[in-house]
């Protein structure tokens, strides 16, 4: 563990040995060595540069896109929820949006300002800094396609301006600059009718509230969409809809979700992901690629 005397400098909060269950939208995951929330950006600057260099690092918004293992995390999680969540007005149709933002306090704030092109954002379940790392996408928008610029922040605490030319950005995937994290982007969008914005996102959100089963314990979508096709569509053509390992279930709702249906472990759902996979690829010859980050220790490590 770190001493307190290597800490004094930091302002934030600082936790250790804390459960990662009550981190993610699995309600899953052992502890993490060190979890922290900072209070600013020159906060995070410090206690990064204060932190061990050998510890794993893992910056964390509202964990929906991530399956902890049981074991936990040997190293500092750094939380942006609660903080670096402020919306900037640069121009009429511009704004500098921190990473702890929520995607969907991101969508009101557009249609409020009549800024359009942002709707998608609504269908995102989580922080801003996760959608620019994995380019997050719904209702046929992705977050790559609005960004001017960046902020980042290296492991020594040091900041960086970059822009969309210094990444390779794909359909859910962003590569480049690994050893750096997101703590702001300049986002473009266009000026239009607000209103018409805002009823839009509530069709869209009354969509998804019919088709994904929506308030229970998942991590939204499992799996990458191959190329002109859709994962759920060969999950369920699998016949694996229902299919169970411990509590951990492929819903019957919506395929390419995997739901906590009591008290699953993270090697229920790690291993459901994995049966998934030789299951699509011996029935339908496709190899599933996860959307899913998983973090942590091994069981033999």
């Amino acid at each position: 563990m770190m001493t307190a005397s290597r800490l004094h400098n930091y302002k934030g909060t600082l936790l250790f040995d804390e459960p990662m269950s009550k981190h993610t939208s699995w309600r899953i995951g052992g502890t993490a060595d060190k979890f922290y929330t900072p209070v600013d950006i020159d906060d995070l600057s410090v206690f990064l540069n204060e932190l061990p260099e050998n510890d794993e690092l893992l910056f964390l918004g509202l964990g929906s896109n991530l399956l902890v293992r049981d074991k936990g995390i040997r190293g500092a999680v750094v939380s942006l929820k609660g903080c670096l969540s402020e919306i900037e007005t640069l121009d009429d149709s511009s704004v500098r949006v921190g990473a702890g933002t929520s995607c969907a306090k991101l969508a009101r704030y557009c249609h409020r300002n009549n800024l359009i092109g942002g709707e998608f954002f609504a269908g995102i379940p989580g922080l801003l800094g996760g959608a620019l790392a994995m380019n997050a996408g719904a209702f046929g928008g992705e977050t790559w396609c609005l960004v001017k610029s960046v902020i980042t922040i290296d492991r020594q605490g040091n900041t960086y301006t970059r822009t969309a030319s210094d990444y390779e950005i794909n359909y859910r995937s962003v590569k480049g600059h690994e050893n750096e994290w997101f703590v702001s982007a300049d986002l473009q969008f266009v000026l239009g009718d607000g209103e018409a914005a805002a009823l839009r996102v509530k069709e869209l959100l009354s969509k998804r509230a019919i088709t994904q089963p929506t308030g229970l314990p998942s991590c939204g979508s499992v799996f990458k969409n191959p190329e002109n096709d859709y994962a759920a569509r060969l999950i369920e053509a699998s016949g694996l809809k229902g299919y169970a390992i411990g509590d951990a279930v492929v819903s019957e709702k919506h395929a390419n979700f995997i739901i906590n249906s009591n008290q699953a472990k993270a090697s229920d759902v790690e291993a459901l992901i994995k049966y998934v996979q030789k299951i699509v690829k011996n029935k339908q010859a496709v190899n599933l690629q996860t959307e899913v980050k998983i973090v942590g220790e091994l069981d033999n490590e």
